[in-house]
């Protein structure tokens, strides 16, 4: 049995989840994770984990785990408010019963990204100490109804209740060779170059995003989980957003570029150069969304985590595409017809 306070119900082991699940493992947390398929549910529980089959949808699951768990972080995805709703009533129920929450979730930079269409760098930078121009972001933005739900619910309950937090990754990318998951947006992007032939970015590729990779990210995780554990309520209460970046930053086109040598060097496509991609073809990228998923501008700086002692270690994006992430797109097989799941919301790729 794990130690007060030490139990913790993952929702989402995947691409970042299962990367935060083997450090809190580590670390001695009892971990219960949701899995969708049995299958998945058998490997995770051989690591050390508990699992329970449902899915996002399953709330009265979700509640019920909650309601079970000293600390719920969220990394199923940033758009899905309904299980968010459900963790939050979980830790309504908790308080009601004086028992103390942590909750994570996981949103992202679409959060302050700009509708740049790949035609410009634009020099706003956003950083997670000046919590006041993110509190002023339109309730429209990419992720903020969700986000919305947890800040909301964080004032309402007060320092009494719960610490809330919202992790907000930028672009992540990396591979853990021993899961061999892949991130979503250069792969798309490296997808879509093998299918058409050509590498290719969203107008003129010149907008530019913050980095981190996942093992990065993991890390950034519990350390926020720890300053959480530490931290006064009143001061918690301060701070729902925190950004993770590894302090260098990518253009589109740098990044389509790199994708079009490392194809063209492989023999998979004839040329390196890359090209404008039209718009007829964003359905073999996110559809609507594709201007604001791999041509906006999205600059954040993580001012707090820093502040807590967490700093970046992993290999740069570029490192990572070459080395590990292409490597492994190549191997693969069957059709491609573009990234379908939801990847920013509000009034985005509307």
């Amino acid at each position: 049995m794990a130690t007060a306070g030490k139990n913790v119900f993952l929702i989402g082991p995947g691409f970042i989840g299962r990367e935060v699940l083997d450090l809190l493992l580590a670390e001695g947390y009892a971990v219960t994770t949701l899995v969708r398929r049995e299958s998945y549910a058998k490997e995770l529980e051989q690591s050390g984990a508990k699992t329970v089959l449902g899915s996002l949808e399953d709330s009265e699951t979700i509640i019920k785990h909650t309601i079970a768990s000293d600390i719920v972080i969220h990394t199923a995805t940033a758009d899905h408010l309904p299980s968010v709703q459900a963790v939050i009533d979980g830790v309504e129920r908790r308080t009601k019963d004086n028992k103390k929450t942590i909750f994570i979730h996981t949103s992202g930079t679409s959060l302050v990204s700009d509708d740049a269409k790949g035609q410009f760098k634009g020099d706003k930078v956003y950083s997670d100490d000046r919590q006041d121009e993110l509190a002023a972001l339109p309730d429209t933005a990419s992720h903020r109804l969700i986000d919305l739900a947890i800040i909301h619910a964080a004032q309402r309950l007060g320092p009494a209740g719960a610490k809330l937090a919202i992790m907000t990754p930028p672009l992540i990318y990396g591979r853990n060779r021993k899961y061999d998951r892949l991130s979503i947006q250069l792969p798309t992007l490296t997808r879509f170059a093998l299918k058409h032939g050509y590498a290719g970015h969203v107008g003129k590729g010149l907008s530019i995003w913050s980095q981190i990779h996942v093992v990065d990210l993991a890390r950034a995780y519990v350390t926020l989980l720890h300053w959480l554990e530490a931290a006064n309520a009143d001061e918690a209460l301060k701070f729902p957003y925190f950004f993770c970046e590894n302090g260098r930053e990518i253009v589109w086109g740098d990044a389509v570029a790199a994708i079009g040598k490392a194809l063209h060097a492989a023999g998979r496509i004839e040329s390196p150069v890359p090209k404008t991609i039209p718009e007829d073809l964003y359905g073999d990228l996110f559809g609507k969304a594709s201007a604001w998923v791999v041509a906006s501008n999205s600059r954040t700086r993580a001012k707090k985590l820093r502040e807590f002692g967490w700093e970046p270690k992993e290999k740069g994006v570029l490192e990572s595409l070459i080395e590990d992430e292409i490597p492994l797109i190549l191997q693969e097989t069957g059709e491609f017809n573009g990234y379908s799941r939801a990847v920013v919301s509000g009034n985005i790729g509307t």
